[in-house]
This record gives structure tokens, C-alpha cells and sequence, in this order.
């Protein structure tokens, strides 16, 4: 697969914004293979029913031969080019046991075989085609425009790829860096969870790095370029995910792996069945019959049915429980995941800060707001409601968590006069007749050197507590006095505990926790969870380094993900899997499979679904090879009448068929997802 890294992709550009429409132009409905597969497999209907209907002969032979027509030419023809390179590819082998069938009168099992390798091959080339588009998505994330500043002070817009080292950018509000620098000027909050996958936006002062692709909050940034265009962190994501998708798309079904092998043995067999009784003196007729007999009750119909119907109503069955696995291959790598690791923020987590803790500080100020019948409460809910109506007009995430919290207990909230927001330090405001201030304990906290008054030295004491138990805090003044310290934090998921020990019973071995948040907020979710194994502070491709470490014994890893950081991590492991709601729409392509309704209960589950359609799978292979194997010695040694031929042929391929399409029950779901027994399975 070779993908052009060095220009953003128009048609990705002006996709339409529904993610079902976007997946189906991108990924199915643009592919000839696909349409080719739904017109052979519309044919083969056609000709079935008009056969059941006891129609002329000539209407339903000539609906079988154009099903071979739309579903065969193309397998037809890359098995001719295999065969010009000396390889005997099965695609082939599959037309001329078709055509074989067709020569005999048995056109409908030459039909069948022509579209169970059309919609094979279409669901292959919709698959890679998703790898393609996810490296492409991402080189979205940067801009393609940015404003630089001469050396005369002028702004101009240039070429984000135009943007060399030493050159100084302007990044106002609400605007994507446009390369990896360093700030030389003014102050800003910068939302980087697409770099580091931190869940606040980081305070940004002189001096600081900012990430190309992540976007500035508040305050105008000057920014000295320090990588170009192709060395910048996100760059450096595209490669990677490129190099991960490119090994991962060479991974093939079971079947598919001893392909080469059966077909030299299925041909060579067939070719002295037919030439060896011409050397004795049979006639050419029936040389013929018995090997077109053998190669119809040989032919692996019933074997490509055993692998294919349970990992597709598998597929089938976890999508309308919430989880897309994009291919049959993926499917059977999640039957093989042995241990998984998450990452924290938008996965283990809800992606927004909440208030979760207040903590009023003792003084004259905060003594003077309490009232009869429950004095804590009463000024801890009037310090609330005056920070949030100072914080009405403020976009910082920090600040809106505090007004939905006020708003949550039905607070009513004051109007504030004279609002300022200072880029990097917080709000001021004028709130009934008081001038609140909120911000960072660095700069309200500065006061306590020169002032030295005891209040700030008290909430310097409670930021340092909050700070250890991984809670971002934030420091309220009212006058001029420290009268609380808001702790802010991430919320843990519901059901993240309950899907971390299921994964540890399902697999044996406890999941990781991979997150570029730093170690104190890693450790608080991670012991809410019940993860014991924490990496903190990991950038994209220490999330990948990461990865193949933990899987450098032979671990086959499925890692859970959900920001475009996560993307590499996802890509380069044995399975990706992403959270659909709160996903971005590039991790949502790099990832093998989606949470679309970002319920992490569901990722146990699709896990024992899997191993359970890869114990059917095995339980087919071994029906399927006994069917084969019996109708074959027959034909070999004995006369096999070429009806009973077809019909044990046929009859094995319903029963391998019927039997993979038990996991589109309900009863499959709710048996995945019921808790583990003892030895791993569900119960």
C-alpha cells in the first residue's frame, strides 16, 4: 500500500458530514469489487428463484452465467496474472471448478462458489481501503494555513508546509497550531488531548511547547516555528500509523493461509484423476465425469462457509449491540486477545472536567457567609453560585464545569459586571458588589511571597493536597482574600470497573493503563478502575513503544482508545478498538473495531463472542474436512454417483452454514456478555 504523505486529500476534505454516508463513499460504495460482488450475489438470487419457480431452463442458466460473468472476471483475472508469476492463486482454482461444475449441469454450485469469493475479495478491498483513508484523515488535523510574521512585523498567510524553523507564527483564539515551536509571547490555554490525550487544556506561558494540529484556547500566542512541516509530532503520528496499518493489512483468516498449498494438491489431484484413466483406457467422458466429481466435492465451498458465516454473524450480532468489527480478519483477532490496555481520557473516562470537590477556606470572609441550619452547606453553595456567575463568560472548560455544577443544584446566579479573562491566569469579575477572582494557584498564589497573609498560605496547603489525589485545582479570591480551592476532574465511566475485571477474568492477565495525562490524575483513575499497571505522561509514539513492548512475549494486545494520539497505539497493536462517541472521526478509520455507543461492557463482550466464533469456526473446519475427505475416498476408490457427490457437497456446506449462524441469536449477546466462569468462558 503506498499512501502520498505530502498533501491533504480533497474528496476527504468535502466528505459530507454523516459519518455512515462519509464511511460508505470511503470505504464501500466507491470500490468496484463491492459493486461487483452485490450484482453476482443479486444474479445467483435471481437464478435460484427463478429455478425454485420451475422457469424455462434457458432464463435460469443464463442468470447463473451472468452472476459468473459479474463475480468471476475479476478473480479470474488476478488468478491468470498469479499464474504468469508461477503462483497457483485459489481465486482461480475457484472459477475452474465454477466453469467445471457448469460443464457438468451443475451450474448452481459453480454460482455459489463464484459469489462466496466475490463478497469475500469486496470485504478484503473495503478493508484496505479504510487503511488508506485513516492516514489521510490524518493529516487533517493540521492546518493548512497559517499567519506568519516578517521581520518588518507584517502578518502574512502562508503555507503551513512553507513554515520553516525560526519563523514566527501568530495563533489567535479558537485557532489550530500550525506547527510544532515554542511560545515567545503572550498566554494562552491550549487544548492538546489530540497530542498528549491530557483532559484539561494545558496552560501555555513564554517559553512553553506547543504541538502542531492542537488548538489555543484563549489568548493570542506568538510562536516560534522549532520542526518543520514533515518533523512535527503529527507528522510523525501519519508515519507511524501508515507503517502499523501497512503490516497489520497483510494479516489473513486461518483459511486463507493454507490456500496455496490445497489448491496445488486439489489441481494436481484433479489432473491425474482425469489423465491417469486415459493412460488405461476410460473413456474420455468419464475421466471426465468423476474428475469434475472430484473437484466439486473437493472444493473448499463447505471450508470458506465454516470460516465466514460465524465471524460474519458474529460481526453481525455485536454491531446491534453496540460494537463495529470491520472485518472477519479483525474478528478473529479479537478471539485471539490475550490482555488489553486502555487509555484514559474520553476511554476510561468522559473526556470533561466536573467539579468534584469544594473546599471552603476558614476566614473572617467565608465565616461571615454561613447561615442557620447548616452553615457549611449554606457557604459552600453561596461561594458556587458567586464563581459561577463570575465564570458565566468564560470558555475555559474549567469554568464551565463550575456553572453546570452550580446549575445542577439549581443555584440562582447573580449577574457579574466587568468580566475579564486573563489568557493562562483565570477570570475576574464584579458579583454583588464583590470582586471575585479565579484562576491558577501559580498566579493567585504568587501574593503569599509578598503579602505573606495566612488565608493564601492555607489554600496554597489545600492545592497541594488536591494536586496529590490527581485533581486539578483552581483558586477563588473574593476582595482580595482566598475563600475556596476548586478541585476539577475527569469522571471515571460507569462501567469501567465492571469491564476491567471482566477483561482480567475473560483474559487471565490484568489490563494497562496508557495515557499522556500526568502520573497523580493517571493514578486516580486508574485506582477507581482497578488497573494496577499505570504509564503516564506518554506521547504518541511512546504510546506505540509502549505497545510493543508489552506485546515483545508473544502478548496479543487490543488496545482501547479514542483521540487521535491513541491513533498509532491502535494501529500498531494486535487489535485497535475505539470509543465511537467521544472518537474522533480519524481514530474512528485507524481503529479495527468502534464502540459506537462508548459503553466499555461491551468490549469483554465482543471478546467472548469472538473466541466463541472461533470455536465454531474450528468445530465447521473439522465437519467440513469430514464431508470432504469421505466424498473424495469415495470418488477415489469406490463410484460415486456424481447427485449424491453434489448433495453431500451441498449438504455439508448447510450444515457448517447453519451451524456459524446460531451467534445471530440474541442468546449469542447475552451469553458473551454474561460474567466469565472460572476457565475464561462466559457463563
Amino acid at each position: 500500500m503506498t499512501t502520498d504523505l505530502t498533501m491533504s486529500d480533497a474528496a476527504v476534505r468535502s466528505a459530507p458530514t454523516s459519518r455512515r454516508l462519509r464511511w460508505w463513499r470511503s470505504g464501500a460504495g466507491s470500490l468496484p469489487e463491492v459493486r461487483w460482488a452485490l450484482a453476482a450475489t443479486a444474479l445467483f438470487a435471481a437464478g435460484g428463484a427463478a429455478q425454485l419457480a420451475d422457469a424455462p431452463a434457458w432464463l435460469w442458466w443464463a442468470l447463473y452465467l451472468a452472476c459468473y460473468s459479474a463475480g468471476g472476471w475479476e478473480p479470474g483475472l488476478a488468478g491468470l496474472k498469479a499464474l504468469r508469476e508461477k503462483t497457483l492463486d485459489v481465486d482461480l482454482l475457484m472459477v475452474v471448478a465454477a466453469i467445471g461444475a457448469a460443464a457438468i449441469g451443475q451450474v448452481f454450485d459453480g454460482a455459489l462458489l463464484i459469489v462466496i469469493f466475490a463478497t469475500s475479495g469486496a470485504l478484503e478491498a473495503v478493508a484496505t481501503k479504510r487503511t488508506e483513508d485513516s492516514v489521510r484523515g490524518l493529516l487533517d488535523l493540521a492546518p493548512d494555513q497559517a499567519t506568519r510574521l516578517s521581520a518588518a512585523g507584517e502578518e502574512e498567510i502562508v503555507a503551513a508546509a512553507d513554515l520553516r524553523v525560526g519563523d514566527l507564527i501568530v495563533v489567535r483564539p479558537g485557532e489550530r497550531i500550525g506547527a510544532d515551536g515554542r511560545v515567545v509571547a503572550g498566554a494562552g490555554d491550549v487544548d492538546q488531548a489530540s497530542i498528549t490525550g491530557e483532559s484539561l487544556p494545558a496552560d501555555k506561558q513564554i517559553g512553553d511547547e506547543v504541538f502542531a494540529g492542537t488548538v489555543n484556547g484563549t489568548g493570542a500566542l506568538h510562536i516560534e516555528v522549532t520542526r518543520p512541516a514533515g518533523e512535527t509530532v503529527i507528522a510523525r503520528i501519519v508515519a507511524m500509523v501508515e507503517q502499523a496499518s501497512a503490516t497489520k493489512a497483510r494479516t489473513q483468516l486461518f483459511i486463507e493461509k493454507v490456500e496455496q498449498r490445497y489448491s496445488v494438491v486439489m489441481v494436481a489431484a484433479t489432473l491425474a484423476l482425469f489423465t491417469l484413466p486415459l493412460l488405461w483406457g476410460t473413456p474420455v467422458q468419464e475421466a471426465l465425469l468423476r474428475a469434475m466429481t472430484f473437484m466439486i466435492v473437493a472444493s473448499p465451498c463447505a471450508v470458506v462457509l465454516a470460516t465466514m458465516p460465524p465471524l460474519l454473524a458474529a460481526i453481525a450480532t455485536a454491531g446491534r449491540n453496540g460494537v463495529l468489527v470491520k472485518s472477519a480478519v479483525v474478528m478473529e483477532q479479537l478471539a485471539d486477545v490475550d490482555r488489553v490496555a486502555f487509555d484514559k481520557t474520553g476511554t476510561l473516562t468522559e473526556g470533561r472536567p466536573h467539579l468534584a470537590r469544594l473546599c471552603v477556606l476558614p476566614g473572617p470572609v467565608t465565616t461571615a457567609m454561613g447561615g442557620a441550619g447548616g452553615e457549611a452547606g449554606a457557604r459552600a453553595d453561596r461561594l458556587l453560585a458567586l464563581a459561577a456567575a463570575a465564570e458565566q463568560g468564560s470558555e475555559h472548560p474549567l469554568g464551565r464545569a463550575i456553572v453546570a455544577d452550580a446549575r445542577r443544584k439549581g443555584l440562582p446566579l447573580p449577574a457579574a459586571a466587568d468580566f475579564a479573562a486573563l489568557p493562562g491566569r483565570g477570570v475576574r469579575a464584579r458579583v454583588d458588589g464583590h470582586l471575585v477572582e479565579i484562576g491558577s494557584p501559580a498566579h493567585l498564589l504568587e501574593r503569599t511571597e509578598t503579602t505573606g497573609t495566612e488565608h493564601l498560605q492555607r489554600a496554597g496547603a489545600v492545592v497541594t493536597r488536591l494536586e496529590d489525589d490527581g485533581l486539578s485545582a483552581i483558586v477563588m479570591l473574593l476582595d482580595g482574600h482566598g475563600v475556596a480551592v476548586f478541585g476539577l476532574a475527569d469522571r471515571i465511566r460507569a462501567g469501567a470497573p465492571a469491564a476491567v475485571a471482566r477483561l482480567t477474568s475473560l483474559t487471565g492477565t490484568a489490563p494497562a493503563l496508557l495515557t499522556g495525562d500526568n502520573p497523580r490524575a493517571a493514578a486516580r483513575i486508574a485506582g477507581q478502575a482497578g488497573i494496577t499497571e499505570v504509564r503516564a505522561g506518554l506521547l504518541p509514539q511512546d504510546k506505540v513503544d509502549a505497545v510493543h513492548e508489552l506485546q515483545r512475549h508473544g502478548t496479543r494486545l487490543a488496545v482501547v482508545g479514542d483521540g487521535v494520539n491513541d491513533a498509532p497505539a491502535l494501529a500498531g497493536a494486535h487489535a485497535g478498538i475505539a470509543m465511537g462517541g467521544s472518537g474522533t472521526d480519524l481514530t474512528l478509520q485507524a481503529a479495527d473495531a468502534v464502540v459506537t455507543r462508548d459503553d466499555l461492557t461491551t468490549v469483554p463482550a465482543v471478546l467472548a463472542l469472538a473466541r466463541r466464533a472461533r470455536r465454531l469456526v474450528i468445530a465447521n473446519l473439522v465437519i467440513a474436512a469430514t464431508f470432504i475427505a469421505v466424498l473424495v475416498a469415495w470418488d477415489l476408490f469406490g463410484d460415486l454417483p456424481l447427485p449424491l457427490g453434489v448433495a453431500g457437497h451441498e449438504g455439508s456446506t448447510v450444515i457448517v452454514g447453519l451451524n456459524g449462524l446460531r451467534l445471530l441469536r440474541s442468546a449469542a449477546w447475552r451469553r458473551a456478555a454474561a460474567p466469565a466462569t472460572s476457565d475464561g468462558r462466559p457463563g
